[in-house]
């Protein structure tokens, strides 16, 4: 009898509707958007002058690359947060290229270290670094929400973590191909540091941003049908 007022109650006043993409398709329509979007910035922002030579350098590239891996997967980890039939761990794949990010930024600390000696470690204070990432990566992370919306985010603050991680880690990547900063700590920290950053503090708002209105009266009704 239970289940019979559930089933009910999930099918009262449901009008058709179409099933939502594969979590790995709707990722890869939003990169794209986005990555027309970046292209456009990264044009009106000027390409680096020694962006030819410093995409010849393993380390460079690898970390950039790693940056837009880490963008696209962690969209996928996103889409999948907001569907619950799918495997936990797609939520949490992004992670592996974030620390190949990380290990690329630290051969460059090496590097320069190496090169240097000690004063290559300090870094110098590029904090235009935070909200130039956060102006960037704002229409993304518009975009990314409202496709995120259209599931069922019953993780919201992984959700919003991962929607967060991927349009930063994006926008991180538009600036190194932008800016000529290449002191691996001031990369590090103010760059990745700040793609961290705002990840983090985005995904402590995942219950407010993506309020699911609907599984809260669903939950209600079952509640009150047990009664």
């Amino acid at each position: 009898m239970l289940n019979d007022a559930l089933i009910r109650t999930l099918t009262q006043n449901c009008a058709p509707i179409r099933p939502l993409s594969h979590p790995a398709k709707r990722a890869l329509v939003w990169f794209a958007v986005s990555l027309c979007y970046v292209a456009a910035v990264v044009a009106f922002m000027g390409l680096r002058p020694d962006f030819l030579s410093k995409v010849a350098d393993p380390q460079f590239a690898t970390e950039v690359v790693a940056a837009f891996l880490t963008s696209i997967v962690a969209a996928a980890g996103a889409f999948s947060a907001g569907c619950p039939a799918r495997p936990v761990w797609e939520r949490f794949a992004a992670g592996f290229f974030l620390s190949v990010w990380a290990g690329a930024l630290a051969i460059g600390c090496w590097r320069d270290v190496d090169a240097y000696g000690v004063s290559g470690l300090l870094a110098h204070s590029d904090i235009y670094c935070l909200p130039t990432i956060l102006a960037i990566s704002i229409p993304a992370a518009l975009l990314i929400l409202s496709m995120v919306k259209r599931g069922a985010p019953t993780a919201p603050f992984v959700t919003i973590g991962l929607a967060a991680l991927a349009s930063t880690a994006l926008a991180a990547a538009a600036l190194r191909l932008s800016f000529r900063q290449d002191a691996a700590v001031s990369v590090c920290i103010w760059q990745f540091g700040s793609v961290v950053l705002l990840t983090g503090i985005a995904s402590l708002f995942g219950r407010v941003v993506l309020h699911w209105t609907m599984r809260d009266e669903l939950i209600a009704s079952f509640l009150a049908h047990r009664r």
